[in-house]
């Protein structure tokens, strides 16, 4: 067994370059402080945060794991995709972030423009100015900004009320697309949170096995189970998943800093020693990746 037999972790995390509220550089100081041993950035469409993690680690802090997360879709449904490990040199990652990159500013734009027409929702110029500034905008950069108007009461309403019934007829990338870029670029890619797809859908039974099989067929190696707010149950079909079909598993908690009320290390996995096999698997794989 390898040396993170007995430690906590935390896969999942996001930081400013996506839409977290905290800097890599204070994500690194808050995993310390949470005594969480081995971390994973997954910023959406991005992997920036990861290079500013690796340059502000010294001897001593907790070891780390690169990652990145991809909003996909296709004729089946929308899936978040997961990949850990990669070369972040690698052209096809690069390729892949930069594509996702620009169609996320373009979903901005086209988002502002319909808030506009439908709705009357308008802001400052300078506002705009400064929301196209972040590094990876999206609902709830637009969200804080409608409540900051006055537009919503709350960040949540502005998402669940407006943004999330707004089309904007802009594809996400393909999912084959997006394992395809983690694998040629020596990643192992991962379905986040699988119970969980468009919106409030919830995903059990059959449905979710069906779901596994059409995305293991293009290339995805595993499922992150152990994940802030599942059940039991919804836990325990997914390691049976993982069991039947030779699946990695991961454990993470969707940190987000002030914007979501996840917790670092809040995964449904206290440490490792008590995981699946297919977590201890993902690890022994991805040991010569972790620093």
């Amino acid at each position: 067994m390898i040396a993170y037999e007995s430690a906590t972790l935390d896969l999942h995390l996001h930081t400013r370059a996506s839409d977290g509220t905290d800097s890599p550089e204070e994500l690194l100081q808050h995993v310390k402080e949470a005594g969480i041993e081995l971390f994973a950035v997954t910023d959406h469409d991005a992997i920036h945060g990861c290079q500013r993690v690796i340059s502000a680690r010294s001897d001593g802090d907790p070891h780390f794991l690169v990652g990145v997360e991809f909003s996909c879709e296709d004729e089946e449904g929308k899936y978040h995709i997961l990949g850990y490990g990669y070369d972040i040199a690698a052209g096809p990652i690069n390729a892949a972030v930069d594509a996702a990159h620009d169609l996320r500013m373009r979903k901005v734009t086209t988002r502002l423009e319909i808030l506009a027409r439908e709705f009357g929702f308008e802001f400052p110029p300078e506002d705009i100015e400064v929301l196209l500034a972040n590094d990876n905008p999206g609902k709830p950069h637009i969200g804080n900004l409608m409540v900051k108007y006055g537009y919503a009461e709350s960040k949540e309403v502005a998402i669940r009320a407006y943004l999330n019934k707004i089309r904007t007829n802009l594809p996400h990338p393909r999912p084959e697309t997006a394992i395809a870029a983690i694998l040629e670029s020596g990643g192992i890619p991962i379905l986040a949170h699988p119970a969980y797809g468009d919106g409030d859908d919830l995903i059990v039974g059959p449905a979710m096995e069906e779901r596994l099989r059409h995305l293991m067929d293009r290339g995805v190696r595993g499922v992150e189970a152990y994940y802030r707010g599942f059940t039991e149950e919804i836990r325990g079909e997914l390691l049976g998943y993982a069991s039947c079909y030779d699946l990695f598993v991961t454990a993470g908690s969707d940190y987000h800093g002030a914007n979501k009320p996840n917790h670092l290390g809040d995964t449904g996995l206290g440490n490792v020693s008590e995981a699946h096999v297919g977590l201890h698997r993902f690890l022994e794989a991805c040991a010569n990746r972790i620093i």
